[in-house]
């Protein structure tokens, strides 16, 4: 059979570029691996790749048209067509000679401009997708008294007044306006500062350009020698009437107009630099109000969203889309407050990074409505009351649907439950599994025991059961929290468990002293066995040595647990003798019969997480070794015996419990009938079916001993 790659969810990983149709309302994103997703209504999502693998430098929608060109780091130009099910390349066009820096696509136009490293602008057919010919030379649109080389093309835009008027902007702080038809320059601009973009006013009268100190300059066609208007947003004004002082620089501005009101000018960067340590920033200034939106992770790019796709009419903005490192957010304009837009896609997978995965199909169906309402009441409040504004493309549900879950367990302890169904992906649920612990203080990290210093709470394995809605979470920290659903909120205590899988030399309890066998290397960090009552051991450290104390503090004090997952039980490993815990590398659970086992290099653990109690605890030797404490020769099964799986139970224990064996052959008593020594439960439990599978598979090794 073939595997075939259906959907890929998550966050572009790397992105740098961003682009937008105005008219079939989808968006895209380009990454530094070459990768470009297509995102419209929610369940609309789309990947491609570039074959090279080079960086995606710049998107560009044709407009309504079902196209898309895309500029690449290794100066290539490719148009892809979206109208069929699988966008592919339609034409490539490879510049050999000159490095691409900015493209410009007009609306309804089928010329490309391409601006280069040398300073040239060159024309592409977009139809044919060869160049025209036409080259625009950066000596041509300079002045022939200015010597100096005016540096790359930062940015090229047709005059909203007339097509046939090129803007071309160098990174110098040179502008040069471009009549096309007559080839030459109607206007040249220079300013001291380097240009990072420009802006048109939508009449084509003026434009703005935003510059590395921070500063907005605002250009009329009519008198160029010098900006008519010259701000530094977020400089400091000094106090004797000099410029404001300079400040980082402004990467991009957006200049568009409202028929009702003052026009907006949304930019990124510009900040003062005796702020250092202030988050990235999109600053939005409208009339005399400075709006400034603090962001979680650097600003990629970003674009105003507009009513207009017609350059020359009324912008009319409604929302910014702010492309992140690791985040889409979509700002809604029409609200003095500027709230964000609720995300319908799961880009947040990787909020904090997934460390595993399970995946279910075929759910109980009440199973996702249920985890839904539970999860709605926890979502954040304060976004904006509109629509998805990015709601283009068609989405069909497909003939076969069935409930399909994903949960992902996150490095800071969270797990989160995703409605997969469909090919969509919905987050349901999130489950924070840090909350049973205490919170480390700073700088108590040796002394609280940990062995991770970085996400001690990150999830290492889950086990769910979909039935009965049991769910169970082993952290890095070597210990295992049990959960159990419920639909009403609680207040109580978090029961807990601790586990001891090494144990002391002189602890080790064997039937046969004499047959011990020798190891290489006979270091406290070997595995021993364990006394099977696994009674909960108390803190008895010697100095400074750590012993019988678990790696994470739980909550003592009565907790309030929300509807949903609730913690039943946290069980812990504890170091032995200042050596720490081993991570849990298995886990198993059989929620019929309420137990869970775990084990790691060190041993396995069986525990009872309804009568919270440990059932049985053996280390790795007692399992795998020589000198196996509980006999089991392989021999064939008797007819006599009931279970061919008590032989595990009897044969090993009746050297040191005699008469507690012979109640177990002849007692099917319930488990509360032979509740008088905490001993006799624990063996009685050895009789449940689960233990009987257990038990055969713990057998498995004796029958390798003839071959050792």
């Amino acid at each position: 059979f073939l595997l075939f790659q259906t959907v890929r969810h998550g966050f572009p990983y790397l992105p740098t570029a961003l682009a937008f149709d105005p008219v079939q309302k989808i968006l895209a994103i380009g990454t530094r691996t070459g990768a470009i997703r297509i995102l419209g209504r929610p369940g609309v999502d789309c990947y491609c790749q570039h074959e090279s693998g080079a960086a995606v430098l710049q998107l560009q929608f044709l407009i309504n048209e079902g196209a898309l060109v895309s500029a690449s780091a290794d100066d290539a130009l490719h148009l892809w067509n979206l109208r069929q099910k699988r966008p592919a390349i339609l034409h490539s066009l490879k510049f050999n000679r000159e490095r691409i820096t900015y493209c410009h696509l007009p609306f309804q136009s089928k010329w490309l401009y391409v601006g280069t490293e040398r300073g040239n602008t060159h024309i592409v057919n977009i139809e044919s997708f060869i160049l025209s010919g036409y080259v625009i030379m950066w000596n041509k649109a300079i002045e022939l008294s200015t010597k100096t080389h005016p540096g790359p093309v930062v940015h090229l835009s047709d005059s909203p007044r007339d097509e046939g008027k090129l803007l071309i902007g160098y990174e110098n702080g040179t502008i040069v306006f471009w009549d096309l038809r007559s080839k030459r320059a109607d206007l040249r601009a220079y300013y001291d500062e380097a240009i990072h973009s420009v802006a048109w006013h939508h009449e084509g009268k003026q434009f703005m350009c935003s510059h590395s100190d921070g500063s907005l300059t605002l250009w009329n066609l009519k008198s160029p020698n010098r900006p008519f208007q010259t701000t530094i947003p977020h400089g400091k004004i000094q106090r004797d009437g000099k410029k404001p002082e300079s400040c980082k620089p402004i990467l991009k501005v957006e200049y568009k107009t409202c028929k009702n009101s003052e026009p907006f000018v949304i930019f990124s960067g510009g900040l003062s630099y005796d702020k250092a340590c202030r988050r990235p920033s999109l600053t939005i200034m409208h009339g005399k109000a400075i709006t400034v939106l603090e962001m979680d992770h650097p600003i990629v790019d970003f674009l105003t969203l507009c009513e207009t796709p017609y350059p020359n009419e009324f912008q009319e903005p409604y929302a910014v889309v702010v492309l992140l490192e690791k985040d889409l957010i979509v700002v809604d304009l029409t609200q003095s407050n500027f709230p964000i837009f609720e995300n319908p896609y799961p880009i947040d997978i990787h909020e904090s990074p997934v460390t595993c995965t399970q995946y279910f199909a075929d759910c109980p169906p009440d199973l996702i409505p249920v985890l839904y309402s539970v999860g709605a009441k926890h979502k954040k409040q304060g976004y904006s009351n509109k629509e998805w504004p990015v709601s283009g493309g068609a989405w069909n549900l497909g003939a076969q649907t069935y409930p399909e879950i994903i949960i992902t367990g996150h490095a800071d302890g969270s797990v989160k439950f995703w409605d997969a169904s469909a090919i969509t992906l919905q987050m349901l649920y999130k489950l924070k599994t840090s909350k049973v612990f205490e919170k480390q203080k700073v700088g108590e990290g040796k002394a609280t025991a940990e062995i991770v210093e970085e996400d001690p709470f990150a999830v290492q394995m889950m086990y769910w059961c979909p039935e009965s809605r049991i769910f169970c979470v082993a952290g890095v920290s070597a210990y295992v929290v049990v959960y159990r659903f419920s639909k009403h909120e609680v207040n109580t205590e978090i029961a807990s468990l601790e586990v001891r899988l090494q144990s002391e030399v002189e602890d080790i309890i064997t039937p046969e002293p004499e047959i011990i066998p020798s190891f290489p290397d006979a270091s406290s960090q070997l595995p021993s066995s364990k006394s099977l009552s696994g009674s909960t051991n108390t803190v008895t450290c010697e100095g400074t040595m750590k012993d019988s104390i678990p790696c994470l503090s739980v909550k003592t004090r009565p907790v309030r647990m929300p509807p949903g997952y609730q913690a039943e039980l946290v069980i812990q490993l504890v170091w032995v003798d200042g050596e720490p815990p081993q991570q849990i590398t298995s886990l198993a659970v059989n929620s019929a019969y309420g137990l869970v086992a775990f084990g790691n290099c060190n041993g396995l653990a069986v525990v009872d997480f309804m009568q919270k109690t440990v059932l049985l605890s053996m280390g790795t030797l007692d399992l795998y070794g020589s000198s196996d404490p509980y006999q089991r020769q392989p021999r064939s099964p008797r007819k006599s015996r009931q279970f061919a799986a008590d032989n595990f139970c009897m044969r090993g224990l009746s050297n040191f419990y005699p008469d507690l064996t012979k109640r177990i052959r002849t007692s099917y008593q319930s488990l509360t009938e032979l509740s008088d020594s905490p001993v006799s439960l624990e063996l009685e439990r050895c009789k449940s079916p689960t233990s009987v599978k257990g038990s055969r598979k713990l057998s498995l090794p004796t029958d390798l001993k003839t071959d050792l």
